[in-house]
């Protein structure tokens, strides 16, 4: 009888076993790297669309459309009396010259109706500038002179395009079509730069209304809240990460500024109108209120950044500081902080370009107000440009369509400015170790 021996099949080697699934796994890599590549993709698509549409709707409101007459600076309709002064010319009847000069142009339209249209196509400010000239000019008086005047803001989206072709167009725009064409076979029609976008405060007609207004409100409020935060915040880093003691209440205070990082913006505008304005009597819509409570708002932000710009700091550089005698005070300000300040002016930069951008917070302590006079010091009604953006988005002219977008494309100008001074910051100074 012959002995039969079983064997056991030999165990699978571990190299066997590594490149049986090294096929899977290469295509498991090569799956998460589409993937990430297709996010990419897909957030790069959202916002090239989100940009082309602000801009889009925006670049047109940096031109206006303006409209030649010849303006006879009649001194009977200027200065009825003859005295010659500048508070009588001031006091003239300015809006008869514009009137009389397109009412002129356009013999035929005889009907009321047709008239009060024709005066509409000329912007409301055109009395304005034909004062300010006289004022600037006394000689004008007696004179004919042609003189370019905005349009009003309906005929300006007419003349862009922005209000459909003709057989869109009411019969109020299909005239004021007619007459913008003959206009234009005249060349009494001219785009230019709309410069009272620029130097213009807030106003109730399109035309007139302006972002310099918001852009000095924003800049009052950020000038209070770097000058506030700025030092508190960095102050605050270094005691917290080079001197205070390691205990519960340090804890305490470190859990509690990350927490204070994380709370939505609107509960700083609730503190700031509960504390400044209604137990302090601060001014209500000021910027030294705003200032304040975007102070509030990025000091975690500041002092987080600050924290970690010191922990980057080897250790070694301590130590070698103190070995050669320096005190701890010494160390601190001559060796460590010198290396972490790219990365705190880093933070700090990043946290007043979230608070240029917000405006939850200030909408609860009445900066939403309509505000025509542009502000001159912290404590005159102000508004800032993300207001004004909100504003201007909630108005039923059409023409406010192209200047929200416009005050957008400037926000997003000096948020862009503000990262990357924050970017070539970093880049500049920053030590690798």
């Amino acid at each position: 009888m012959s002995n039969f021996s079983t064997q056991k099949p030999a165990a699978p080697r571990s190299h066997d076993i590594v490149m049986a699934g090294l096929g899977k796994r290469r295509n498991a890599e090569l799956r998460f790297r589409a993937y990430g590549l297709g996010a990419i993709v897909i957030a790069l698509v959202f916002l090239v669309l989100l940009f082309t549409s602000i801009v889009s709707k925006g670049y047109s409101a940096f031109l206006y459309t303006n409209v030649a007459l010849d303006i006879h600076f009649d001194a009977q309709a200027i200065d009825p009396e003859g005295l010659g002064t500048p508070d009588a010319q001031a006091n003239g009847d300015y809006d008869i010259l514009w009137k009389t000069a397109i009412y002129g142009l356009f013999p035929e339209v005889t009907e009321r109706q047709k008239k009060r249209a024709l005066a509409g196509f000329i912007g409301s400010s055109a009395g304005q500038r034909l004062r300010a000239m006289v004022k600037s000019d006394p000689k004008l008086v007696g004179t004919t002179q042609r003189v370019w005047l905005p349009v009003d803001d309906a005929i300006d989206m007419l003349a862009k395009g922005n209000l459909g072709d003709a057989a869109e167009l009411s019969d109020r725009n299909k005239d004021s079509l007619v007459w913008l064409t003959t206009l234009q076979e005249q060349n009494r029609i001219r785009k230019a730069i709309n410069r009272e976008f620029f130097t213009n405060g807030d106003s109730r007609e399109p035309e007139a209304a302006g972002i310099w207004g918001a852009v000095s409100g924003s800049a009052f409020t950020l000038l209070v809240t770097i000058g506030l935060s700025l030092p508190v915040g960095i102050a605050a880093a270094i005691y917290l990460e080079e001197f205070s003691p390691r205990n519960k209440w340090t804890d305490f205070i470190e859990v509690n500024i990350n927490n204070l990082a994380a709370v939505p913006s609107i509960v700083y505008g609730l503190l700031g109108l509960a504390v400044f304005i209604n137990t302090f009597g601060l001014p209500r819509s000021s910027p030294l209120v705003g200032g304040l409570v975007l102070t509030l708002m990025t000091l975690p932000v500041i002092i987080i950044a600050g924290r970690s710009a010191l922990k980057s700091v080897p250790p070694s550089v301590r130590e070698a500081a103190l070995g050669i005698g320096a005190s701890p005070v010494q160390m601190v300000f001559d060796h460590v902080l010198p290396l972490a300040m790219p990365g705190m002016l880093t933070g700090a930069i990043i946290g007043t370009a979230r608070a240029l951008g917000e405006s939850a917070p200030l909408l609860m302590i009445g900066m939403v107000a309509f505000i025509v006079d542009v502000p001159t010091s912290l404590t005159s009604p102000a508004t800032v440009l993300p207001v004004q953006i909100y504003l201007w988005a909630d108005s039923p002219e059409r023409a406010f369509v192209e200047r929200t977008s416009a005050a957008i494309m400037v926000l997003l100008v000096f948020l862009i400015v503000m990262n990357g001074c924050a970017v070539y910051l970093r880049k500049r100074y920053e030590r690798r170790w």
